[in-house]
């Protein structure tokens, strides 16, 4: 896979700056996992660790769904991976995962959580284990989410194949 991203505006809206550091660390996530084998995306980091870069992009799959369509748009839908089972299912299960399932749920929830973000205000709210939370707090949320996930990511991906980078 090309690098396609596009570094964040350093000047706009907020909703711009917002969503376009979301795409950045959303990008960085494929690029990390660009040019694997699928038992090189579930390799895990350490014994007895469950982390893989197929486990991360199965857990931000479920955070995108979480966030946007279950807290924000209110969707009564069930969790992935069965995390209602194993809260940790998304990691403990990616070492016999389809890899193929994996990127088109990811991806599925990404372009769903877009759509959703764009017709949503952002002082909207929803909520979540009784408490509220704001379209723009759930924004910031997932660029840190997703940025500190990217660093385990990176760390990853430079122990299979020595690629480092941003």
């Amino acid at each position: 896979m090309t690098d396609t991203r596009i570094p964040p505006p350093r000047t706009g809206d907020e909703r711009t700056v917002l969503n376009n550091w979301l795409e950045w660390h959303r990008g960085t996530l494929a690029v990390k996992c660009a040019g694997l084998t699928d038992d090189q995306l579930r390799l895990c980091s350490a014994p007895p660790s469950t982390l893989s870069l197929l486990g991360l992009l199965r857990h931000m799959a479920h955070v995108e769904r979480s966030w946007f369509r279950r807290v924000l748009n209110g969707e009564d839908i069930p969790k992935l991976w069965d995390k209602d089972r194993d809260n940790d299912a998304d990691f403990n299960g990616a070492g016999k995962a389809s890899v193929e399932e994996a990127f088109a749920t990811w991806r599925a929830e990404v372009e769903r959580a877009r759509a959703i973000s764009a017709a949503t205000p952002l002082d909207a709210v929803g909520e979540h284990r009784g408490s509220d939370y704001s379209h723009r707090w759930i924004l910031v949320h997932m660029i840190e989410e997703y940025a500190r996930h990217n660093g385990h990511a990176d760390l990853l991906r430079e122990r299979i194949d020595g690629a480092t980078g941003e």
